[in-house]
């Protein structure tokens, strides 16, 4: 069975699994019975670093290339909305439109993720990990010792989302469903388009990029494309960052929130769409609960223990262990009804 049939069936939206349809029932409604701290602090930032998480999953589940740089490249979206936008440190805020600013950043940051993809796509494996690595690193240093343009170790604050058609997106219920629509956007783009004819060649140039190169494939060009893909939506995952905390500085794309949307991503599963989102539910989830359990210093620790446990026991993620569980159901009810139509005891 294909490993999206536990989610989707064929592509008319008639024929999508019903859980799907439960799920996204229980998003829309979210709100309505979630307190304000449930709806914003868990949910809204749980679907943020999903989105984010979720620009890592399409390179390195599709296109076998794992990049330490996509939370870097929603920071340069998120200090650019700083910069072009208002911002209340006297430091750039250059006042531009929001409906500018935006799409500015975004396409920036886009663009920013494909001269990341031109540098490390000539390597492979831990290579590629190394490289992005190192500009996440470079990126951490500049703007911190940047104070021109970047304000340096203080960063932005003051940064807010807009009024708009008489709404304030910060609003706990309102900055919901608008991250719960960039989510929901992405994930339903990022499905389909593995099953485009872009994201066949992207998975076939992960799986044998010798092969596709004889044929006649560009797969440096395709690679790149997918880094600018991922950037789109890394970069709309850091404007909603900003907006979330209000704030941006050089702790915000440190290298150990860099690690963490790793490792969001693989503990959710890197086979799917979905497993980032899982990863970041359980994430966010920890860092707000597990205080009350041990001391905060240590969230790192447990943290690691989790992502530990999770490799060892299921590669593929928390997802992983669903479809395996589901599986065994899958299998073992046809055989029940087997020996309930031969007479046998249950």
């Amino acid at each position: 069975m294909d490993r999206r049939s536990l989610f989707f069936g064929s592509s008319p939206l008639s024929q999508v699994h019903p859980a799907v349809w439960l799920v996204a029932v229980f998003l829309l409604a979210y709100p309505t019975f979630a307190s304000d701290f449930f709806t914003f602090q868990i949910g809204a930032y749980s679907l943020i670093l999903g989105t984010i998480a979720l620009s890592l999953m399409m390179l390195a589940g599709y296109g076998g290339m794992v990049s330490l740089a996509q939370l870097t490249v929603a920071g340069f979206a998120g200090y650019l909305v700083a910069m072009l936008g208002d911002n209340s440190v006297g430091v750039m805020g250059l006042g531009w439109p929001w409906w500018v600013t935006v799409p500015v950043a975004i396409l920036a940051a886009a663009v920013f993720a494909a001269l990341i993809g031109f540098i490390s796509v000539r390597t492979e494996g831990i290579y590629t990990i190394m490289i992005t690595l190192a500009i996440a690193v470079a990126f951490f240093y500049f703007v911190r010792q940047n104070y021109d343009l970047f304000n340096g170790f203080t960063g932005f604050a003051g940064v807010a989302p807009p009024t708009f058609a008489g709404v304030y997106w910060r609003d706990p219920v309102p900055f919901y469903y608008l991250s719960l629509a960039v989510a929901g956007l992405f994930f339903i783009a990022v499905l389909y388009s593995a099953r485009s004819t872009f994201g066949l060649s992207l998975q076939a140039i992960r799986d044998n990029p010798r092969r596709m190169r004889a044929i006649g494939f560009d797969v440096t060009l395709h690679r790149v494309a997918a880094y600018f893909l991922a950037g789109l939506i890394a970069g709309s995952g850091g404007v909603l960052m900003v907006w979330f905390n209000g704030r941006i500085s050089p702790g915000s794309v440190g290298v150990d929130v860099a690690i963490d949307i790793l490792v969001i991503a693989v503990v959710g599963g890197l086979r799917h769409p979905v497993g980032p989102f899982i990863g970041a539910i359980a994430f966010v989830l920890l860092e707000n609960f597990a205080i009350d359990l041990i001391d905060h210093e240590r969230f790192n620790t447990v943290i690691g223990l989790a992502f530990l446990l999770v490799v060892l026991f299921s590669p593929d993620g928390i997802l992983g262990l669903w479809n395996r569980f589901a599986a065994r159901l899958r299998f073992r009810r046809p055989a029940r009804l087997e020996r309930l139509e031969a007479g046998g005891a249950d």
